[in-house]
């Protein structure tokens, strides 16, 4: 098992954790040893240098999962720069705000993808390369372990994504964390599924290179690939979310082995009763249920033992994060009373890039009685901790969409949706779905003539986690007193 040294170390110093002989990589281009990961990590750290990136640039990569995409969140560290990962499934629009608002001074992508990109979409100052190269080998940095490191987009409830801002700290000891509690070690395969844009899909490559493990990242199209590749490869550790889960139960494994997987684990979604106990049968492994945000990565992980009797529990602080339920008075909770998740402690991001403003409403003073002090990140999620001292999620306070393990901005989809002719008003909510969590529903202004238009152009425009599910056409939308569109009111509404 990982040992629990609260020590950071600069993140592109990971690959030191395996064996110099044991595989840590295995992509379509062939195996990595640790030897030649760290190598490689080296050598395409020299080529970033080779642009004349100043110390501190943000350079973007929009890649599926490539060797070079493994690679970077340690390269770009390496050569003194900001890794900013690029959700492969976000359209030109996406890509261009990402690209303004982190400054990125280059961006790694494909041939293909960077043909979909308009001249307005990328900055003038950012280049593109459609391919990774090489240069000579950096070796390891020796970065102050608070340094910013990465940029990782999430959607906020008011607008476009925001760059939360993370230290070689936060992802060091995210990984050591993470592979603690897991009891990862040298024998563990994991089968990368998981974006490598979203810090849980991240965590994938670095809590198993601390252990010494093996990465087998996997972009797939059907559920049998997924299985394929468990059954190929030996895979024993496999991240998922809910919609993932609902996929690989409604396809027939036909035989396929799946006796080496030890562990699933879970985030980005709460399970179900049924679905554990669907997830026990097909799988026979442990399955850990997780609750994390971006802004703290991961907060609280439910021992899998205890999965069965509390199935819907998010379970206790994982190492290193210092967890509350705290009143509307600030005062701690009581047992059995509803209040506020607050998460303090060295995982803690360093607030929203270039945004003082939304940093000051969620990255505030931890209560006096924390255990880690200093600054935390305030939620917004109500959950309530039971006599045992499990935590349950409760609901949102914001008006986020959770959608198939993805956080989604209303505001987003709703200026995507006004953007055009079809309507010139739209509220989007989400609205509970037994396979999503929740799904998209557009109340829009109109008669539902112009649907289809709408939903042509939405596939061009949004990715296909945004694409709303149901539209309800009406001749107008409810109003409050301050003349804005009346959201609690259509929300109390579709609940009812």
């Amino acid at each position: 098992m990982v040992a629990l040294d609260p020590q950071p170390r600069p993140i592109d110093h990971l690959p030191s954790c395996g064996r110099a002989d044991d595989v840590a990589l295995r992509t379509r281009e062939g195996d990595l040893t640790f030897a030649a990961l760290n190598d490689a990590v080296g050598r395409l750290a020299g080529w970033l240098r080779e642009h004349r990136l100043a110390p501190g640039d943000r350079v973007a990569t929009w890649l599926p999962k490539t060797r070079a995409a493994c690679l970077m969140p340690l390269s770009a560290p390496r050569a003194g720069l900001v890794h900013v990962p690029i959700n492969p499934l976000l359209k030109p629009l996406q890509v261009a705000h990402i690209l303004a608002d982190s400054g990125a001074r280059l961006l790694l992508t494909q041939p293909a993808r960077a043909a979909l990109l308009a001249p307005d979409d990328v900055p003038g100052d950012c280049a593109i390369a459609s391919a990774a190269g090489e240069g000579k080998a950096m070796p390891p940095s020796s970065a102050d372990p608070d340094a910013l490191v990465a940029l990782v987009y999430t959607s906020g409830s008011t607008g476009l994504p925001k760059g939360v801002m993370l230290s070689h700290a936060n992802l060091w000891l995210g990984a050591v964390s993470v592979a603690h509690y897991l009891g990862l070690a040298r024998q563990d395969r994991t089968l990368a599924v998981l974006p490598l844009s979203f810090d849980y899909g991240q965590n994938q490559l670095l809590s198993t290179w601390r252990a010494g493990g093996c990465v087998v990242p996997l972009d797939f199209l059907v559920p049998r690939d997924v299985y394929r590749a468990i059954e190929r490869e030996g895979i024993t550790t496999l991240a998922g979310v809910p919609p993932l889960w609902h996929r690989l139960l409604d396809s027939d494994t036909q035989d396929i082995d799946l006796s080496h997987v030890k562990r699933i684990t879970n985030s980005g979604g709460a399970l179900t009763p049924r679905l554990v106990a669907r997830l026990g049968e097909r799988f026979a492994c442990d399955i850990v249920a997780m609750y994390g945000l971006t802004e703290a990565f991961r907060s609280t992980w439910l021992d899998p033992a205890l999965i069965v009797d509390h199935p819907e529990s998010m379970g206790r602080a994982i190492p290193f994060a210092d967890i509350m339920v705290v009143r509307p008075d600030g005062a701690r909770a009581a047992p059995g009373e509803p209040g506020e998740l607050v998460h303090a402690g060295p995982l803690v991001a360093q607030g929203y890039w270039r945004d003082p403003e939304r940093t000051a409403q969620r990255f505030r003073p931890a209560p006096a009685w924390s255990a880690a002090g200093g600054v935390a990140i305030w939620s917004g999620d109500t959950v309530v901790e039971d006599a045992d001292g499990l935590l349950r999620f409760i609901g949102r306070d914001d008006e986020m969409i959770k959608s198939a393990g993805n956080r989604i901005s209303p505001t987003e989809i709703e200026q995507a949706v006004a953007a055009g002719p079809e309507t010139t008003e739209a509220i989007a909510l989400g609205v509970p779905d037994p396979a999503l969590g929740q799904a998209i529903l557009v109340i829009a202004r109109g008669d539902g003539s112009t649907e289809e238009a709408l939903r042509d152009r939405l596939r061009h425009d949004l990715p296909g986690f945004m694409q709303p599910h149901r539209y309800d056409w009406r001749p107008d939308l409810p109003r409050n007193a301050n003349g804005k569109l009346d959201r609690a009111l259509l929300r109390r509404e579709v609940m009812a």
